[in-house]
């Protein structure tokens, strides 16, 4: 691929994720809370999480080993934390899951097709394309401005990140399927702190790289979450009313 194919692949990716924020402010997408039979055939969700996230942490890998960065710094690092985010996300949060929710097939099915482009767009976007990050420039790029931001972001999203999953997986007592308005954390100012903290972690992915691919990434996040988020506040008022969400937003405090 040509770097200027690969720009046309972002402007691509970029434009269908418009078409996805749009779209989903209309239909939910049926995973969670929202799962009907009208979604078709399912599989067992612990499974279906695995299936789905872990072609990402696969293409980046091989991607990685067939580039020339090898462990040069700062793009190995780069590698690295976004490693570190999917197989946590691949091989660890799958198995912390309670209950036995399902997921629709064709969700599954959509969620490996993002991420195996979302592999090829990130690994292009870090090691063959990268204009803005010269390979091998060593340490002293973690020192600037934009690296300690991007850092200390990317680390405080995916604490909130995961302290929000835990909180929603210990909402209910063993056998228990109703549904709770979680409190704690971040939860007191957000209804989708889970969603608020993996939005932080990629835009710090994204300053820390400057790479237009994570900012693509980054809009891709917000086309599926936001909406996502906008439907689990309207459920939760519906469910609960509107004195219990309170001034609660959305997935971005004070704003949304």
């Amino acid at each position: 691929m040509s770097q200027e194919s690969f720009y046309l692949f972002l402007w691509v990716m970029a434009g269908i994720a418009a078409v996805v924020f749009v779209a989903l402010y209309f239909v939910r997408a049926g995973y969670g809370m929202f799962r009907t039979p009208s979604w078709g055939p399912s599989l067992d969700n612990k499974l279906a999480w695995v299936l789905m996230e872990a072609p990402v942490f696969f293409v980046m890998l091989v991607l990685w080993y067939h580039s020339k960065v090898n462990f040069a710094v700062p793009q190995f690092l780069f590698f690295l934390l976004f490693q570190l985010h999917y197989f946590q996300r691949s091989f660890i949060f799958p198995f912390l899951m309670k209950g036995k929710n399902r997921m629709p097939l064709v969700i599954m099915l959509m969620g490996i097709v993002f991420n195996v482009l979302n592999g090829v767009m990130q690994a292009g976007g870090l090691f063959y394309f990268n204009s803005q990050v010269p390979t091998g420039i060593g340490w002293s790029y973690l020192l600037q401005p934009q690296a300690v931001v991007g850092i200390l972001l990317f680390f405080v999203g995916m604490v909130v990140n995961w302290h929000s999953d835990h909180v929603i997986r210990h909402l209910r007592q063993p056998g228990d399927t109703r549904h709770y308005l979680p409190q704690k954390g971040m939860y007191r100012y957000v209804t989708s702190a889970n969603y608020f903290g993996e939005l932080v972690e990629w835009t710090g992915f994204a300053i820390l790289t400057v790479s237009p691919a994570a900012w693509v990434f980054v809009w891709w996040t917000a086309a599926n979450l936001v909406p996502r988020a906008n439907a689990i506040h309207e459920r939760y008022v519906e469910e609960f009313g509107k004195e219990a969400v309170g001034k609660r937003k959305r997935i971005i405090p004070c704003l949304y």
